[in-house]
C-alpha cells in the first residue's frame, strides 16, 4: 500500500478545519479522501428514490424534504472529503443542521398538517464567517439528535408499540457509527500504521469514518421510513415496508380501507 503521508492533489493544500483519518490523495489524485467520498453514495441514490416514491404515494412534502435532505448531506459530505475545502466543510456541515431541523419537525408535527402544508424551518444561528465552529455545530447536531431520539422512543413506546423494531433497529444502526467514528479520531495513529502492514483489500476495512457515513446514512433512511411509517398510519393508510430488489428497504402506501 502508499505510505501513510498525506500527498498533494488537485484540490491543493487543504483549508477545512478537519482533516479525517484517511490519507489525502492515495487512491484518487482528484479525490482527498477517496473512501470517505465514495461511501457517501448511501445518503444519496436511497433518498432520491425514497423522495421518488413518497410523491408517488401523495405524502406530505415535509416527508419528500427529509429523503432530499439526506441526499443534501451526502452531496455536501462527498464534495468536503473529496475537496478538503473550507468552503465545501460548510456545504457538509449546514445540511446536516438543517435536515436534522426537517426530521424534528416531521416527528413532532404529526396530526394537524395536510399535504397542502408549507414547511417551514427556522433558519440557523451558525455562523458561517467564522472558521472555528466545529464545536458550535457538534453541540448543535448533538442536541437536535438528542431530540429526536427521545420523541421516536417515546412514540414507539407509549402510541405505536409495534414499531420498535424500526425504531431501534435505526438507532442501533446509527450507534454503531458513531461509535466508528469516535473509533477513527482517537485511534487515528494506530489505524494510518496498520494500513502499512495489512493489504489494501483489507486496509479499506479500518476507513471508520467511511463506515461512519454507511451507517449513519441507512440510520437515517430508517427514521424516515420510520417518521413515515407513523405518520399514514395516523392518516389511517395501510403502510407496508418492502424490500427493493430483495435488499433495500422502501415504504408503499397502500389505499385505505372502505368501511
Amino acid at each position: 500500500m502508499a505510505p501513510s503521508i498525506d500527498r498533494h492533489g488537485y484540490w491543493g493544500r487543504p483549508t477545512s478545519t478537519l482533516d479525517w483519518c484517511e490519507e489525502n490523495y492515495v487512491v484518487s489524485f482528484y479525490i482527498a479522501e477517496f473512501w470517505n467520498t465514495v461511501s457517501n453514495l448511501i445518503m444519496i441514490l436511497p433518498p432520491i428514490y425514497g423522495a421518488i416514491q413518497t410523491f408517488r404515494d401523495g405524502l406530505e412534502s415535509r416527508y419528500i424534504f427529509s429523503f432530499l435532505g439526506l441526499a443534501a448531506v451526502g452531496v455536501g459530505s462527498w464534495c468536503f472529503h473529496m475537496t478538503l475545502l473550507y468552503e465545501m466543510q460548510l456545504l457538509d456541515e449546514l445540511p446536516m443542521i438543517y435536515s436534522t431541523c426537517v426530521f424534528v419537525y416531521s416527528e413532532w408535527v404529526k396530526k394537524n398538517v395536510n399535504s397542502s402544508e408549507i414547511l417551514f424551518v427556522p433558519a440557523s444561528s451558525y455562523s458561517v464567517s467564522n472558521p472555528d465552529t466545529c464545536l458550535l455545530f457538534q453541540v448543535m447536531y448533538g442536541a437536535l439528535v438528542a431530540c429526536l431520539v427521545m420523541r421516536s422512543i417515546f412514540i414507539v413506546t407509549w402510541v405505536y408499540p409495534w414499531l420498535r423494531p424500526l425504531c431501534y433497529t435505526s438507532l442501533g444502526i446509527f450507534l454503531l457509527g458513531f461509535l466508528l467514528w469516535n473509533i477513527d479520531n482517537i485511534f487515528c495513529d494506530s489505524l494510518r500504521a496498520s494500513r502499512q502492514t495489512l493489504p489494501p483489500g483489507v486496509g479499506v476495512v479500518t476507513q471508520f469514518h467511511a463506515w461512519w457515513h454507511i451507517f449513519t446514512g441507512l440510520g437515517s433512511y430508517l427514521h424516515i421510513l420510520l417518521s413515515l411509517q407513523i405518520r399514514s398510519t395516523y392518516l389511517k393508510y395501510r403502510p407496508k415496508v418492502k424490500f427493493l430488489c430483495g435488499v433495500w428497504p422502501t415504504l408503499h402506501i397502500e389505499p385505505q380501507k372502505t368501511s
